[in-house]
């Protein structure tokens, strides 16, 4: 896990193409068929204040595998979050965990709530929100919801298992990041 670099344009145009399409519908709440330019740079080529990124990378191949990310929203203390982990990864706690070391980061960042539009379908993602605590739905419309998250105000919520699941399976080697990590209480 590392926060995302302008170089990893690479990286991450290679997972795009690992994604199915019913995937990459639910990240982007529309049919795109591949990143343009504009779009990888605004993928990579992040603050790390107001819009921050995280990628998981696969040690053993190097390929990147999940992304999580925020971008603050005008009231400050609010961002909306996504996360987005490759098809061959989903359902093994990866989205849980990259969504908590994100929240750690917001908050180092001052932000206090996480908001997200998804598909009212996509019952994975709300899961993955809900990990961090009560999510409440605050608008419905034409089959999407937008959910918000506190986060938590300190710790990194109950992802353990998630983090377990994935270090216990030896896929992925967890390293401290940059800015590190505080202790769960």
């Amino acid at each position: 896990m590392r926060p995302v670099r302008p170089d990893d344009k690479q990286l991450i145009a290679a997972a795009w193409e690992r994604l199915s399409d019913q995937s990459r519908y639910q990240r982007f709440l529309t049919a795109i068929s591949e990143l343009s330019d504009r779009l990888l740079a605004y993928l990579t080529e992040v603050d790390h204040h107001d819009h921050e990124a995280l990628v998981a990378v696969e040690t053993a191949s190097g390929d990147g595998v999940g992304v999580a990310r925020y971008v603050r929203l005008d009231d400050a203390v609010r961002a909306e979050a996504a996360v987005t982990v490759i098809d061959d990864w989903q359902g093994r706690g990866l989205g849980s965990l990259l969504c908590n070391l994100l929240a750690e980061r917001a908050r180092d960042e001052g932000i206090r709530r996480f908001t997200a539009l998804l598909l009212s379908e996509n019952e994975q993602m709300q899961d993955v929100l809900a990990s961090l605590g009560p999510a409440r739905v605050i608008s419905r419309d034409a089959g999407t919801i937008e959910v918000e998250v506190e986060i938590p105000q300190e710790g990194i919520g109950d992802h353990m298992a998630g983090v377990l699941r994935v270090v216990a399976g030896g896929m992925v080697e967890l390293a401290t990041p940059p800015w590190g990590l505080r202790q769960a209480s």
